[in-house]
């Protein structure tokens, strides 16, 4: 019984953290350029946009608060833009953590909606 508590445990909290590591990982990298040129950087951030809403995503379901979550995800973009200041080729940008940020609103609207039309507990008070 408590092996299976463990699994659970571990099966709620890896995928946020996992996900945490690669943003890390791929912050770390010097040049992400595809080399798609002015569709790079609509490409970068949307990639932003995907890697925060979901990290927002996979908190909340690891935890079920969503606003602890918002909260973790917001943390974690801001430290994910002090990184990127100390690696060469990179710099901290203010304008991608309001992107990261407003990828973690738009996940939390979208999940709070479907909520609110599936009648199921938003649970957005916790």
């Amino acid at each position: 019984m408590r092996s299976y508590a463990l699994v659970r445990t571990a099966n709620r909290f890896i995928p946020p953290l996992a996900l945490m590591g690669l943003i890390f990982f791929l912050s770390a990298q010097a040049d992400l350029n595809s080399g798609l040129g002015g569709w790079d950087v609509v490409l970068r951030k949307l990639a932003h946009m995907a890697e925060f809403g979901l990290l927002w995503w996979l908190w909340q379901r690891a935890l079920g608060r969503p606003l602890v979550a918002a909260a973790i995800a917001l943390a974690y973009a801001a430290s994910d833009e002090w990184h990127q200041s100390f690696v060469a080729g990179r710099v901290a940008s203010p304008l991608d953590w309001a992107i990261d940020a407003a990828a973690v609103g738009i996940a939390f609207a979208v999940w709070a909606g479907g909520c609110r039309r599936t009648g199921g507990a938003s649970g957005v008070g916790r």
